[in-house]
């Protein structure tokens, strides 16, 4: 009897054709998503079958490390299955890259590996036929196959991990329970069915259902690529999620996906879908996420590694990167991307340096992986050049330039060129006031020139928990008409909803200013002419650092100033994106991500770890530095010391945490400021020994100078 595996109390074992068959059965029934159920079945029934040599039985039982993997691979290979041979060559240690028959450890290298002999298998497994391809190749098809190929290992993987947990663990029936897409769409329709009486369209709420009745009419429309432009105030949250559930309801879809760059965001709209929906239905995937017990926990990790709840909120670096990985733990999800509606919250943040792969790989899930895609923005990118040309988005929003001129909160004008003083002087007269600038360091000196009782400071550089503290306290002012300055970095502009009577925005991209100019007169309390967004310019000041990042979007925007009067056109914000992507150029694909895989179609050699090492979209490295100034920090540092890890306990700190750039840390570090932990393992820790460097007005104070983003 061939063993694929035994209990950890030696009580139980797993022949290799149960195994096999258990895979090769999952792995069809996710393929057929994207029809290709016979080619997942083929993989899975073939993946282990170099379990059958003598050496792995030894190794089931304590004997050496032996390579089973590459054995269903040749197989595959000599019958010229060879994307189903890279799926199975790379289901433990990754995709590899194609490379050639003198690299050991790529694919063709392994092509060509000797193995112990595993040939019993033919006794209990029969290779399979495979039928034609299921694959309308975009493009010049090197893109498409590997995407496929990608796919198809996810099924893979999944299945392997699946089936091998439900024999090591079968008591375990955490996975699963969750409700319908119908059952989800009537919560829906619950929520919202009053709202839809209301036809009155000179009023906020009026608008708003004109909106979200659209959404549900083009939810029951053909399945393709949308636009859902909606501008700040609009309820776009709320009717894009009745467009996602009317649409899944009408296509048979299996799950709604949201990818927004802003943990922020993310956090704001999983409460919302989880106070509708259900707390079990919603998978709220990112980095800061706080459960509020064991069981929760437990739940979420395990709807995180395969994204099998049916609405999952998560990031466009957890997408995307997922999207060109090659580790199985990071594909094991991507197969549950077939069949969903995906909504691109904040669309105009699709990443600016893969923009070209981004979009090529959502054209693959619309074109050949029955997905729906919604680009859902207040300031909707020119993305129309960078989806085939057979694909054309439907914008779902009626009369959009009638309502960005209904829901226009403020007037935006811009001053010019001011000093830092005129600045502070502007600042000091007003009650209620947001200020937005560039530069973390000018950030500082005014925050500290104004300083006083209702004088506020966000950055990056505080703890979340510190942030969301003041957070709360600058809302509790404003909501009670009390006096309240905030200066701060581009952090407020999304996900947070602030309801400022004036913002001062320093130039940045049209996208941003119109961003923080959302945060003015929010929820139109005040007469329109009474709040004014500020742009400005600041004096050159050699002392301030502007991010590189900042550079081409900052001179973009001054052309488009220089042109329209108002900037927060729907024509204005359009040919900003225009000249941007124009002059951006190479620099939308700037690892030459496309060309890599489309040159790889005549040899079919694909280079999936080369290209999974490179596609970061958060290019700088970070380290983790843990502030224990409050007692529950202070415990959990207490604990780290101990030498506790787990990842409970990890995502827990991350509530007191501060992630800074290698420069700011190693500044910190080689000062003797920080005490090390767990520098051990992947996780690495750092606790502040130094505490008069973070401040409950500044956080963490730290010479280097950087661009804020909040990203997960």
């Amino acid at each position: 009897m061939y063993l694929a595996h035994i209990s950890d109390d030696k009580l139980r074992e797993q022949t290799i054709r149960e195994h096999l068959e258990g895979v090769a059965k999952l792995s069809a029934e996710f393929a057929a998503s994207f029809d290709s159920e016979e080619w997942g079945y083929g993989c899975g029934l073939v993946h282990d079958i170099g379990k059958y040599s003598a050496e792995f039985q030894k190794r089931l039982r304590g004997g050496a490390k032996v390579d089973h993997a590459t054995a269903g691979a040749q197989e595959l290979y000599r019958n010229k299955n060879v994307m189903q041979a890279y799926c199975v060559a790379g289901h433990h240690s990754g995709l590899p890259d194609g490379g050639t028959p003198a690299e050991p450890a790529t694919f063709y290298g392994r092509m060509k590996k000797e193995l112990k002999d595993y040939q019993a298998f033919k006794e209990e497994i029969e290779i399979p036929a495979f039928p034609a391809l299921p694959l309308k190749p975009i493009g010049r098809g090197g893109f498409s196959a590997a995407f496929f190929i990608r796919m198809l290992f996810s099924c893979l993987v999944d299945a392997d991990y699946l089936d091998t947990e439900h024999f090591m663990r079968p008591e375990s029936n955490t996975r699963g329970n969750y409700d319908s897409i119908e059952q989800l769409f009537d919560r829906l329709y619950e929520h919202i069915a009053s709202w839809l009486t209301n036809y009155d369209e000179n009023t906020v709420n009026g608008r708003r259902s004109a909106i979200l009745r659209a959404c549900l009419e083009k939810g029951k429309k053909q399945q393709g690529l949308y636009q859902l432009t909606v501008p700040t105030g609009g309820g776009k949250t709320i009717s894009s999620l009745a467009f996602a559930l009317q649409h899944a309801g009408e296509h048979n879809l299996k799950r709604i996906i949201y990818v927004i760059p802003y943990t922020s965001i993310i956090e704001q709209n999983a409460r919302v879908f989880k106070e509708i929906l259900g707390s079990r239905n919603v998978l709220e995937n990112h980095c800061s996420v706080v459960c509020d017990n064991t069981e929760e926990l437990e739940n979420m990790q395990l709807a995180a590694e395969n994204w099998d709840k049916p609405v999952v909120v998560t990031t466009n670096v957890q997408f995307f990167e997922s999207l060109f990985a090659n580790k199985s733990s990071k594909c094991r999800k991507i197969h549950n991307i077939s069949n969903s509606v995906i909504i691109f919250d904040e669309a105009q943040m699709l990443p600016v340096n893969y923009l070209k792969p981004c979009i090529r790989a959502i054209s693959e899930l619309i074109y050949n992986y029955h997905c729906t895609a919604v680009l859902c923005t207040a300031t909707q990118p020119a993305l129309k050049d960078f989806f085939p040309d057979f694909m054309k988005a439907e914008e779902i929003c009626p009369n959009v330039k009638g309502q960005y001129e209904f829901f226009k909160r403020t007037e935006v004008i811009n001053i010019g060129e001011i000093s830092e003083e005129d600045l502070i002087s502007y600042l000091e007269e007003k009650d209620q006031v947001l200020c937005v600038l560039n530069s973390r360091k000018r950030v500082q000196r005014v925050f500290e020139s104004l300083k006083g009782e209702d004088v506020y400071h966000l950055s990056t550089y505080m703890y979340p928990a510190h942030r969301r503290r003041i957070l709360k306290e600058i809302t509790e002012r404003l909501k009670d008409g009390r006096a309240c300055k905030l200066i701060a970095t581009s952090l407020v502009e999304a996900g947070v909803d602030f309801d400022f009577a004036s913002v001062f925005r320093e130039l940045a991209g049209i996208d941003s200013v119109i961003q923080a100019a959302g945060r003015c007169n929010r929820e139109g309390n005040r007469n329109r002419v009474d709040c004014d967004t500020m742009v400005f310019t600041l004096e050159q000041d050699e002392d301030i650092h502007i991010p590189a990042q900042l550079k081409l979007p900052i001179s973009v925007a001054k052309q488009i100033t220089g042109k329209y009067e108002d900037i927060t056109s729907p024509e204005a914000i359009h040919e900003y994106f225009k000249r941007l992507y124009h002059f951006r150029g190479e620099g939308l694909d700037t690892k030459s991500i496309l060309e890599d895989f489309e040159k790889g179609i005549p040899s079919f050699s694909f280079p999936f770890a080369d290209v999974a090492g490179k596609f970061h979209i958060i290019e700088s490295e970070t380290k983790t530095i843990l502030v224990d100034m409050e007692e529950e920090a202070a415990d959990i540092a207490e604990r780290l010391r101990r030498g506790e890890h787990s990842r409970e306990l990890f995502r827990a700190a991350g509530q007191y945490c501060v992630n800074v750039y290698e420069n700011d840390f190693n500044n910190l570090d080689g000062a003797g400021m920080l005490e090390a932990l767990c520098t051990d393992i992947d996780t690495d820790f750092y606790v502040l020994r130094s505490k008069e460097l973070y401040t409950e007005d500044r956080g963490l104070t730290v010479k280097a100078e950087r661009g804020d983003a909040l990203f997960g």
